[in-house]
Formats: structure tokens, sequence, C-alpha cells
């Protein structure tokens, strides 16, 4: 399907070692509940050392210095020969995200390295993100219903369908690699023409070549450009909270000036700088953060340590469920009192929090991340 799906390639044991040495992105929630010898060791007797750096900073020298048996990452943190050709000790690479594409899977399956990734476990988190959106921008939705285009219709975009739903929207569904149904139900062409608001939901890829092997015959890298921007009428909504390079950038700046269209962007084609002179022209701007809630950054975590264990053969001893706090955000409360909506979620304190970190023209790389290492997590809505 267009959205990100699950993946879990090869079903290689790791060696029993008297000490597993994990590389983890400090970014992943709840690292040292789940990672330590109790947790990972008790039924081998193995001593469990984590090394916990940003993401950005797993790097080839890092990984060739510390040969770890184990390496957690989240999507920063590229993953493919440049990075391990200097390493002979990974045997798992986890990835706390459900999107994939930093990931060459088709290399670690040469090199016998078991992967996993968090399938569906920020879906909800999204699908809040991009209601929140939609309805703080156009509040008169939470009763006048719209026609919503969804573009990826994998974990993400079938659970924001369930919501639009649940409100009485119209959804235009379009995946070209699941058949057609009830909410995959339209081209690309009519999702783009007839909807009041279109939102991405899909992996980044490229297109199926000799230089890309592992490429698809339905490519989002650029999915959306001037083409498809002349298609897509101005007063039309457009949300990204998928991947950057899935839009043209500078097609959409165009576009906005032209147009004045309403745009949502969570994720941007040249993260993580962001230019002042595109952010100027969006309605909503994120730095990254859609589905940065306690529930879907603890669930990540989960589903890698659950396979991290069966590759391990140790019994799961950690539970996500463990370590919530009481959650009083509750969907049928929200819907029967929409004023509530900005103490569930208020999305414009993400926006002038990014805005605010426009120094000399752009928001720099450093302070991006910096935005989201120190996100305070909010809460997911109980659906």
């Amino acid at each position: 399907m267009l959205n990100e799906t699950a993946a879990h390639t090869g079903q290689n044991k790791i060696d029993t070692v008297k000490n597993l040495t994990i590389v983890a992105d400090s970014n992943i929630a709840s690292l040292d509940d789940f990672f330590n010898a109790s947790m990972l060791g008790q039924l081998t007797g193995q001593s469990v050392d984590i090394i916990k750096v940003a993401g950005r900073e797993i790097n080839a020298t890092l990984i060739a210095d510390k040969q770890p048996d184990v390496l957690l990452i989240r999507s920063v943190t590229q993953v493919s020969e440049p990075l391990l050709a200097d390493n002979d000790s990974v045997q798992f690479v986890g990835s706390a995200t459900i999107g994939t594409d930093h990931v060459d899977q088709g290399y670690l399956a040469q090199r016998q390295i078991s992967f996993a990734n968090a399938a569906g476990c920020s879906k909800h988190s999204v699908a809040q993100y991009v209601l929140t959106a939609i309805l703080t921008l156009r509040p008169t939705h939470w009763q006048q219903p719209l026609t919503l285009g969804i573009i990826g219709l994998g974990n993400i975009g079938s659970t924001l369908a369930q919501y639009a739903i649940e409100l009485g929207w119209h959804v235009l569904g379009y995946d070209p690699l699941l058949p057609a149904s009830s909410l995959n139900n339209a081209s690309f062409e009519q999702v783009i023409r007839q909807s009041d608001v279109v939102s991405l939901h899909v992996p980044l890829t490229d297109i199926k070549s000799v230089s890309h092997p592992n490429g698809s015959d339905y490519p989002t890298r650029h999915l959306l450009d001037k083409t498809v921007f002349d298609m897509l009428p101005a007063e039309t909504l457009l949300i990204n909270s998928a991947r950057g390079p899935v839009i043209h950038a500078s097609d959409l700046e165009a576009d906005i000036e032209r147009t004045q269209r309403q745009v949502v962007l969570d994720v941007f084609e040249h993260e993580p700088q962001i230019t002042e002179s595109l952010l100027s022209k969006l309605a909503i701007a994120t730095p990254h953060i859609a589905g940065y809630t306690v529930e879907g950054k603890l669930r990540g975590t989960q589903i890698i340590y659950d396979e991290l264990c069966e590759s391990l053969a140790v019994t799961p001893a950690q539970f996500m469920h463990d370590l919530l706090p009481l959650n009083m955000f509750l969907w049928p409360e929200l819907k029967a009192q929409p004023v509530k909506l900005i103490k569930f979620y208020d999305i414009m304190q993400d926006d002038r929090d990014l805005r605010a970190k426009v120094i000399d023209g752009q928001v720099s790389g450093a302070d991006f991340d910096q935005l989201r290492r120190d996100y305070h997590l909010r809460r997911e809505w109980l659906f």
C-alpha cells in the first residue's frame, strides 16, 4: 500500500553473549525501562550496555568503534552499507517508527541482519494531528460535512478515515497498491480535484530503476508538483504529515503565492533546515511531531522491544500500559464539546514554537532537532 507498512526482515536469532551492546537513538521513549538486563536478559543471564546518542550522530565511526549487537533508531538515522560497512557485530536493527524509507532493507537481508519497524505505532496520533489542523483552520466543519481526500490508505490513512466518517465527512481515498473498497474509492485526479482537504499519508519512494532496484512502480517523491498544483482548487486545504520530499517545495511556494492556499506542513523537503520564505507562507507549520504522543512513542518502543525479545528467544517482560499515566482525553467528549479542542491539542503553540526559531532567514537543523528532542509529548485521545 502507499502508506507505511510493517517490515520485519530476517528471522535470525541473536547469538547468546554475556554482554549485549545496544546503540540507540536517545529520542526513543523509555529506553531504560525496556532495554535493560532484567527486561532482556532474565532468561539468559546477559548484561546489557546501552549507548544513547542523538539520532543524527549515529554514524559509521561510532558503529565501528562500539561494535554493537543491536541498533535502535528513528527516522533521522540512515541505515545502509555506508553505516555498517566496517561493522560485523550488528545482528538486529529496530526502528521505532512507522516509516522505513531510511533503512536499506535489501542490504540488511544480504547481511542476515534482522530488521523490525513499529508499524502502526502512531496511527491515532497522526490522524488526530490532521483533524486538529483541519478543525483549527476550519472549525465550522465540526458541524458541516466536508470531503476529505486521503492519499495513502495504510495504517494512518485508514485510521484518519475512521475519524472522518465519525464526523459525517465524505472520504475520497486513493491507494494504487490496495484493491478498490469503500475507502479506496477514487483516482488520484479525483482526490486532487474534488476534495475540500487533501491529506498525504505515503512513504517516500523513488521510481524503480537500475539505480533504485527497491523503488516503486508508484513513486511518491515529488508526487505533488506544479502539474498537480495546477489541478488542485485554490480553496483546497493541503496537509502533509508523511515525508517532506513527497511535495516539491519550490513548486509549493509558487502555488501558495499564486492561490493563497492554506497549507499545513509537519514535514519538509529539506528538513531539518526550513527557509523563512517557505515558513512564512504556511497556515500551520510544526517540526515533524505529528506522531509525538506519549502513547505513540511508547507503542513504538514496545513493538521493537517485542521483536528484539523474539530474536533473543526471551519472553517480553515490560508492557507500555504499566508505564502510561492516566489519560483523561476522550474522543467522544471532544466531539460533544468541540470548544475543548485547544485543551486536547494546541497545535498553534507548536506552530509558534517553530516560527520563533527563525534566525537569519531560516530554522537551523540544530534548532529543528532540539524542538523535536525537547517536545512535551501530548496525549492520544481515547477513541
